[in-house]
Protein backbone atom coordinates (compact mmCIF):
# COMPACT_ATOMS: atom_id res chain seq x y z
CA UNK A 1 0.00 0.00 0.00
CA UNK A 2 1.34 3.42 -0.98
CA UNK A 3 1.40 5.88 1.89
CA UNK A 4 -0.04 9.22 0.82
CA UNK A 5 2.17 12.13 1.85
CA UNK A 6 1.42 15.85 2.05
CA UNK A 7 4.39 18.14 2.67
CA UNK A 8 4.24 21.74 3.91
CA UNK A 9 7.53 23.63 3.73
CA UNK A 10 8.25 27.28 4.33
CA UNK A 11 10.02 29.81 6.53
CA UNK A 12 9.60 30.20 10.28
CA UNK A 13 6.31 31.77 11.36
CA UNK A 14 4.40 31.22 8.12
CA UNK A 15 1.72 29.16 9.89
CA UNK A 16 2.92 25.73 8.77
CA UNK A 17 2.45 24.07 12.16
CA UNK A 18 -1.14 25.17 12.68
CA UNK A 19 -2.18 24.27 9.14
CA UNK A 20 -0.32 20.96 9.12
CA UNK A 21 -2.21 19.92 12.28
CA UNK A 22 -5.53 20.98 10.68
CA UNK A 23 -4.74 18.99 7.52
CA UNK A 24 -3.72 15.91 9.52
CA UNK A 25 -7.00 16.04 11.45
CA UNK A 26 -9.03 16.68 8.28
CA UNK A 27 -7.54 13.73 6.35
CA UNK A 28 -6.96 11.61 9.50
CA UNK A 29 -3.27 11.28 8.62
CA UNK A 30 -0.25 11.06 10.90
CA UNK A 31 1.61 14.32 11.61
CA UNK A 32 5.35 15.05 11.53
CA UNK A 33 6.51 18.35 12.98
CA UNK A 34 10.12 18.11 11.79
CA UNK A 35 10.92 21.50 13.29
CA UNK A 36 10.14 20.06 16.72
CA UNK A 37 12.82 17.41 16.20
CA UNK A 38 15.44 20.06 15.45
CA UNK A 39 14.26 22.18 18.37
CA UNK A 40 14.43 19.17 20.69
CA UNK A 41 17.95 18.31 19.54
CA UNK A 42 19.01 21.95 19.88
CA UNK A 43 17.57 22.11 23.40
CA UNK A 44 19.23 18.83 24.39
CA UNK A 45 22.64 19.96 23.12
CA UNK A 46 22.24 23.29 24.89
CA UNK A 47 21.38 21.56 28.16
CA UNK A 48 24.58 19.52 27.80
CA UNK A 49 26.71 22.60 26.96
CA UNK A 50 27.46 21.25 23.49
CA UNK A 51 25.72 23.79 21.26
CA UNK A 52 28.70 26.14 21.09
CA UNK A 53 31.10 23.25 20.42
CA UNK A 54 29.31 21.45 17.59
CA UNK A 55 32.42 21.07 15.42
CA UNK A 56 34.68 19.75 18.17
CA UNK A 57 32.00 17.47 19.67
CA UNK A 58 30.34 16.31 16.45
CA UNK A 59 30.55 12.55 17.10
CA UNK A 60 28.93 12.95 20.52
CA UNK A 61 26.25 15.25 19.07
CA UNK A 62 25.44 12.71 16.35
CA UNK A 63 25.08 9.99 19.00
CA UNK A 64 22.73 12.21 21.00
CA UNK A 65 20.66 12.98 17.87
CA UNK A 66 20.31 9.27 17.07
CA UNK A 67 19.22 8.37 20.61
CA UNK A 68 17.05 11.33 21.62
CA UNK A 69 14.28 10.22 23.99
CA UNK A 70 11.34 11.99 22.32
CA UNK A 71 7.63 11.41 22.74
CA UNK A 72 4.65 13.17 21.16
CA UNK A 73 1.71 12.60 23.50
CA UNK A 74 -1.78 13.48 22.24
CA UNK A 75 -4.00 15.04 24.91
CA UNK A 76 -7.36 16.84 24.84
CA UNK A 77 -5.45 20.12 24.94
CA UNK A 78 -3.33 19.18 21.92
CA UNK A 79 0.02 17.51 21.40
CA UNK A 80 2.42 17.39 24.33
CA UNK A 81 6.12 17.14 23.43
CA UNK A 82 8.37 15.31 25.87
CA UNK A 83 12.18 15.21 26.03
CA UNK A 84 13.65 12.66 28.45
CA UNK A 85 10.21 12.36 30.05
CA UNK A 86 9.89 16.11 30.64
CA UNK A 87 7.10 18.23 29.10
CA UNK A 88 8.91 20.78 26.92
CA UNK A 89 5.94 21.75 24.72
CA UNK A 90 6.14 25.44 25.59
CA UNK A 91 9.93 25.57 26.00
CA UNK A 92 10.70 24.45 22.45
CA UNK A 93 8.45 27.16 20.98
CA UNK A 94 10.53 30.04 22.37
CA UNK A 95 12.66 32.21 20.09
CA UNK A 96 15.80 31.07 21.92
CA UNK A 97 15.20 27.38 21.18
CA UNK A 98 14.31 28.33 17.59
CA UNK A 99 17.83 29.75 17.31
CA UNK A 100 19.24 26.49 18.73
CA UNK A 101 17.32 24.55 16.07
CA UNK A 102 18.60 26.73 13.24
CA UNK A 103 22.20 26.14 14.37
CA UNK A 104 21.66 22.39 14.50
CA UNK A 105 19.95 22.34 11.08
CA UNK A 106 23.00 23.94 9.45
CA UNK A 107 25.20 20.91 10.32
CA UNK A 108 24.93 18.25 7.54
CA UNK A 109 25.91 15.35 9.81
CA UNK A 110 23.16 16.20 12.31
CA UNK A 111 20.58 16.50 9.53
CA UNK A 112 21.59 13.01 8.36
CA UNK A 113 21.24 11.67 11.90
CA UNK A 114 17.62 12.89 12.03
CA UNK A 115 16.79 11.79 8.47
CA UNK A 116 15.59 8.23 9.14
CA UNK A 117 13.69 9.32 12.26
CA UNK A 118 11.66 11.64 10.05
CA UNK A 119 11.06 9.10 7.27
CA UNK A 120 9.80 6.57 9.80
CA UNK A 121 6.73 8.79 10.36
CA UNK A 122 5.42 7.86 6.88
CA UNK A 123 2.86 5.21 7.84
CA UNK A 124 -0.58 4.27 6.53
CA UNK A 125 -3.03 5.78 5.85
CA UNK A 126 -0.92 8.91 5.25
CA UNK A 127 1.31 11.65 6.61
CA UNK A 128 1.33 15.43 6.76
CA UNK A 129 4.96 16.53 7.12
CA UNK A 130 5.77 20.09 8.14
CA UNK A 131 9.27 21.58 7.86
CA UNK A 132 11.86 23.31 5.71
CA UNK A 133 12.96 20.51 3.35
CA UNK A 134 10.17 17.94 3.50
CA UNK A 135 9.46 18.05 -0.25
CA UNK A 136 12.99 18.74 -1.48
CA UNK A 137 14.92 16.29 0.70
CA UNK A 138 12.95 14.03 3.06
CA UNK A 139 9.85 13.09 1.01
CA UNK A 140 10.53 14.00 -2.65
CA UNK A 141 7.97 11.31 -3.58
CA UNK A 142 5.13 13.18 -1.83
CA UNK A 143 1.92 13.39 -3.84
CA UNK A 144 1.02 16.90 -2.63
CA UNK A 145 3.73 19.50 -1.99
CA UNK A 146 2.91 22.91 -0.53
CA UNK A 147 5.24 25.83 0.13
CA UNK A 148 3.72 28.28 2.59
CA UNK A 149 5.35 31.68 2.89
CA UNK A 150 4.60 35.20 4.15
CA UNK A 151 6.47 38.48 4.46
CA UNK A 152 8.96 38.71 7.33
CA UNK A 153 6.98 41.65 8.75
CA UNK A 154 3.66 39.78 8.86
CA UNK A 155 5.39 36.73 10.39
CA UNK A 156 6.97 38.92 13.06
CA UNK A 157 3.58 40.43 13.96
CA UNK A 158 2.02 36.97 14.31
CA UNK A 159 4.94 35.74 16.42
CA UNK A 160 4.69 38.73 18.78
CA UNK A 161 0.97 38.04 19.34
CA UNK A 162 1.71 34.35 19.96
CA UNK A 163 4.48 35.06 22.48
CA UNK A 164 2.44 37.77 24.23
CA UNK A 165 -0.35 35.22 24.52
CA UNK A 166 2.15 33.02 26.39
CA UNK A 167 2.75 35.90 28.80
CA UNK A 168 6.14 36.91 27.38
CA UNK A 169 7.29 40.52 26.98
CA UNK A 170 8.74 40.83 23.46
CA UNK A 171 9.64 43.61 21.05
CA UNK A 172 8.70 43.34 17.38
CA UNK A 173 12.06 44.69 16.16
CA UNK A 174 13.89 41.90 17.99
CA UNK A 175 11.52 39.25 16.62
CA UNK A 176 11.81 40.63 13.08
CA UNK A 177 15.62 40.60 13.26
CA UNK A 178 15.55 36.99 14.51
CA UNK A 179 13.23 35.92 11.69
CA UNK A 180 15.34 37.61 9.02
CA UNK A 181 18.54 36.06 10.41
CA UNK A 182 16.94 32.62 10.53
CA UNK A 183 15.60 32.96 6.97
CA UNK A 184 19.09 33.85 5.75
CA UNK A 185 20.68 30.90 7.58
CA UNK A 186 18.00 28.44 6.38
CA UNK A 187 18.15 29.63 2.76
CA UNK A 188 21.94 29.74 2.53
CA UNK A 189 22.90 26.49 4.29
CA UNK A 190 24.87 24.07 2.13
CA UNK A 191 22.64 21.03 2.68
CA UNK A 192 18.89 21.06 1.93
CA UNK A 193 18.46 24.85 1.88
CA UNK A 194 14.97 26.28 2.33
CA UNK A 195 13.33 26.63 -1.10
CA UNK A 196 10.14 25.50 -2.83
CA UNK A 197 10.18 22.15 -4.62
CA UNK A 198 9.88 22.52 -8.39
CA UNK A 199 6.35 21.05 -8.30
CA UNK A 200 5.18 22.75 -5.09
CA UNK A 201 2.00 24.80 -4.79
CA UNK A 202 3.19 28.16 -3.40
CA UNK A 203 0.86 30.07 -1.07
CA UNK A 204 1.65 33.53 0.32
CA UNK A 205 -0.33 33.88 3.55
CA UNK A 206 0.70 37.49 4.32
CA UNK A 207 -2.82 38.85 3.75
CA UNK A 208 -4.80 35.63 4.26
CA UNK A 209 -6.48 34.14 7.32
CA UNK A 210 -6.00 30.53 8.40
CA UNK A 211 -9.40 29.44 7.05
CA UNK A 212 -8.64 30.97 3.64
CA UNK A 213 -5.27 29.22 3.44
CA UNK A 214 -6.79 25.93 4.63
CA UNK A 215 -9.40 26.08 1.86
CA UNK A 216 -6.68 26.65 -0.77
CA UNK A 217 -4.67 23.75 0.65
CA UNK A 218 -7.49 21.20 0.78
CA UNK A 219 -8.60 22.08 -2.74
CA UNK A 220 -5.06 21.46 -4.01
CA UNK A 221 -4.50 18.31 -1.93
CA UNK A 222 -7.83 16.75 -2.99
CA UNK A 223 -6.85 17.22 -6.60
CA UNK A 224 -3.34 15.78 -6.12
CA UNK A 225 -4.40 12.75 -4.09
CA UNK A 226 -7.09 11.91 -6.62
CA UNK A 227 -4.53 11.59 -9.43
Amino acid sequence: MTVQIITIDGPSGSGKGTLAAKLAAYYQFHLLDSGALYRLLGLSLHQQDLLDALDSSLELCIKIATNLDIKFVTTQAGTQVQLDGEDVTQTIRTERVGEFASKVAAIPELRTALLERQRAFAQAPGLVADGRDMATSIFPEAQAKIYLTASAESRAERRVKQLQGMGLDVKINDILANIQARDKRDMERTVAPLKPAADAYIIDSSALGIDEVFKLMTSFVDQQLAN
